[in-house]
């Protein structure tokens, strides 16, 4: 396994790491002031820096789902910076939720998947069940009946999960699990899923439906309502 493929890529990771810090940093300014996020950025990419080395090895590019894995490295990087300052999973999740929604609102949405898109990803999900990289996804491509839902996924192991759970960030997995319900946004297509790996099914189950509606906003449900700690917004 080419343990060098993510330090050859460090400056394009590094890259991601600032393009998503700056969708972050209103969000981090507003809740905790300037000088804290100036301070917390830098550590965030100074986590990230030395992550991208133990960023585990599943393809390269040979397998479309590295950029997943390489895209969950940022979150974790401004989770592990936010948790060493005393601040917890739900704050960063948080963060992360509101800058990706605002990120999202100014983009298009994504296009339908194509058949042969679909094809596509029938293909990978036959690969990955050959668990040729054990820090791999393995999942299945679903068939829908066109009623409850048109396609999905069943995802069985994450890399991912993996990832963070090496990393000690099982906690916030959760949060950037969630993510989903923002980032799968596509005109005319609802995205459903009843539970995940993260929150201790036994799957990942990704369920899409044309003309149906993702429902599900923050907080997220399994957030104890009684437990929750978001802070206010700065005075200024």
């Amino acid at each position: 396994m080419p343990s060098d493929y993510y330090v050859s890529h460090k400056a394009e990771i590094l890259a991601l790491l600032d393009e998503h810090a700056q969708a972050w940093r209103p969000f981090i300014a507003a809740r905790y002031g300037d000088e804290f996020v100036d301070a917390l950025l830098g550590e965030s990419r100074a986590q990230h820096k030395a992550l991208i080395p133990q960023i585990p090895y599943i393809g390269g590019d040979t397998n479309p789902m590295t950029r997943h894995l390489i895209r969950s490295t940022t979150s974790l990087a401004l989770y592990k910076a936010m948790r060493a300052r005393g601040k917890t999973a739900e704050e960063t999740g948080k963060i992360i939720y509101d800058a990706v929604a605002e990120s999202v609102r100014r983009l298009p949405p994504l296009p339908p998947r194509s058949p042969e898109d679909l094809e596509k990803e029938r293909e990978q999900a036959r690969a990955s069940q050959q668990r040729r990289y054990p820090s791999d996804w393995v999942w299945e491509f679903v068939e829908g009946n066109g009623l409850q839902f048109d396609y999905g996924y069943d995802f069985v192991e994450c890399a991912t999960q993996k990832l963070y759970h090496a990393q000690g960030a099982d906690e916030f997995l959760p949060f950037y699990c969630f993510l989903d319900f923002v980032t799968f946004r596509t005109a005319g297509w609802g995205f459903a899923r009843t539970m995940t790996l993260a929150e201790g099914g036994e799957k990942c189950d990704f369920r899409f439906k044309k003309g149906g509606r993702t429902e599900r906003s923050w907080p997220p449900p399994f957030v104890d309502p009684s437990r929750r700690h978001v802070p206010q917004e700065v005075k200024r």
